[in-house]
């Protein structure tokens, strides 16, 4: 089992930046790969970053990218998503999820076995 846990979300005017937290405990030794996915009220939810843990490779939805930063720290277990000039459209429940090698999609929410509960971000305009 992962634990996860995120933190760093808020309220922030447009064009502002944020910093997401996620913390993983327990048997991280197994994870392949930690993402950040969002959800909207009344939509799906959906990709927005992922890292692979031992390479650090990464892959971005086209709608952050050049705005959203992923990255991790393996000594600490942690992985951080940097969000810069943020939009009305990126409010949304943040949530921080772990899979271990499986060979399945890593842009797809299915393919995640481990999900923390979520931080909030709301972007006024």
């Amino acid at each position: 089992q992962v634990q996860l846990v995120e933190s760093g979300g808020g309220l922030v005017q447009a064009g502002g930046s944020l910093r997401l937290s996620c913390a993983a405990s327990g048997r991280t030794f197994s994870m392949y790969a930690m993402g950040w996915f969002r959800q909207a009220p009344g939509k799906e939810r959906e990709f927005v970053a992922v890292i692979r843990w031992g390479s650090g490779t990464t892959i971005y939805a086209d709608s952050v990218k050049g705005r959203f930063t992923i990255s991790r720290d393996v000594a600490k277990n942690m992985v951080y998503l940097q969000m810069n000039s943020l939009k009305p459209e990126d409010t949304a429940v943040y949530l921080c999820a772990a899979n271990p090698p499986n060979g399945r999609s890593l842009t797809s929410g299915p393919s995640y076995d481990y999900w923390g509960q979520g931080t909030q971000v709301t972007v006024s305009s």
